[in-house]
């Protein structure tokens, strides 16, 4: 027996309408941040009212979470069935999203001003970043692992910190590359802050700064 009751789906005008308020939101957040970006100015620049935006998303916590969603979306809409890839296929496509973003600096302005934001316990996108960066670190963690072994290294047991450390790098060029794009390559410095990883994972060799600090620690200690 089929059940023949369907989702109702959006009429194309009322798509290209969200996706216009969509594009305000992106830009509002971005450059007036979550908590100063008024309904009121997103409605104006898309020539609606403050209802007729709320008539589409509910909510501004609920357009927050929209224009972020919206955003990871278009980084993977290229992929096949739009899935991440594992490997070091994702981590490539981690490079290939930080050319992407040197295109859309717009969008990489909202993610960083919301991003900071969220660390605050009552922000609405807390949640979702909280989630968000323990989703790819452990896809990033994965990759490390599957690289290790087809190179036949035991994965150390630092690749916890060393997915938290990618995410970090691409994170934090962001913001100086948004600071200073004349001076800084975000695609570029993004891979080779990749690569600097994935090296010290696969290189077992104890490291000079590590072998420093342990030494100094040595010497502290009774």
């Amino acid at each position: 027996m089929t059940d023949d009751r369907r989702t109702p789906r959006a009429r194309p005008e009322t798509l290209a309408r969200r996706a216009e308020i969509l594009r305000a939101a992106t830009a509002t957040f971005a450059a007036r941040g979550y908590g100063k970006g008024p309904l009121t100015e997103i409605a104006e620049q898309v020539g609606m009212t403050h209802a007729g935006v709320l008539h589409h998303f509910g909510s501004k916590d609920r357009l927050l979470l929209e224009v972020l969603r919206h955003r990871d979306e278009t980084d993977v809409e290229h992929l096949p069935d739009r899935r991440v890839p594992d490997g070091i296929e994702l981590l490539r496509h981690l490079v290939r999203t930080a050319l992407a973003n040197e295109r859309r600096p717009g969008i990489v302005q909202a993610f960083a001003v919301l991003s900071a934001e969220s660390v605050t316990d009552d922000h609405p996108a807390r949640p979702f970043f909280t989630e968000r960066y323990r989703t790819l670190r452990g896809q990033v963690r994965a990759a490390l692992e599957v690289v290790c072994a087809e190179r036949g290294v035991d994965a150390p047991a630092t690749v916890d910190r060393a997915a938290a450390a990618v995410l970090a790098a691409m994170d934090g060029l962001q913001v100086q590359w948004l600071l200073a794009p004349d001076e800084v390559e975000l695609a570029e410095t993004s891979a080779f802050a990749i690569e600097a990883v994935l090296t010290a994972v696969l290189d077992s060799r104890p490291s000079p700064l590590r072998e420093e600090s342990d030494a100094a620690g040595d010497a502290e200690r009774p």
